[in-house]
């Protein structure tokens, strides 16, 4: 009875310690952080594959079949960024948006994404109301009085 006692201890040990560690690791993928273009091109990075956060730089998105090209930037600094995939695109992703790439920043200043994403905006704001349409003429019969 105690050996049996003890495999049973062991099982439920070892299904701790993988679900333990799937969670962790899973928990360390799931981070959000990323850089600016300013510390990518400064040098400050020491990873090549990194997440990257800026502005989506009006009129640079080209597409050519499932190539998209544009140039994400921060201040006066921007990059070059080229993404492959299959993946539909965000409505919002178009110039002057906030965007975030995830992929390798390459020896030649480039960076090829994987995964490209926009950002939402931080706060939203109301749609002004409709302007009301003009006071309508009262259809109520406007009796003069007699001279």
């Amino acid at each position: 009875m105690p050996n049996r006692k003890l495999k049973f201890g062991i099982g439920i040990a070892v299904i701790l310690a993988v679900v333990g560690w799937e969670a962790v690791s899973g928990f360390q993928q799931s981070k959000t952080y990323y850089v600016t273009v300013k510390e990518l091109t400064s040098g400050k990075v020491t990873h090549q594959h990194v997440r990257v956060g800026g502005t989506i730089a009006p009129g640079s998105i080209q597409r050519n079949g499932e190539t998209l090209t544009f140039r994400l930037s921060q201040d006066n600094e921007s990059i070059p960024v080229t993404y492959v995939g299959t993946a539909s695109l965000p409505d919002d992703f178009k110039g002057g948006a906030k965007a975030i790439v995830e992929g390798n920043y390459l020896t030649d200043g480039t960076f090829r994404a994987q995964n490209v994403q926009a950002k939402c905006a931080s706060k939203y704001k109301a749609v002004p109301p409709a302007p009301k349409p003009a006071a309508e003429t009262s259809k109520v019969a406007s009796y003069s009085l007699p001279k």
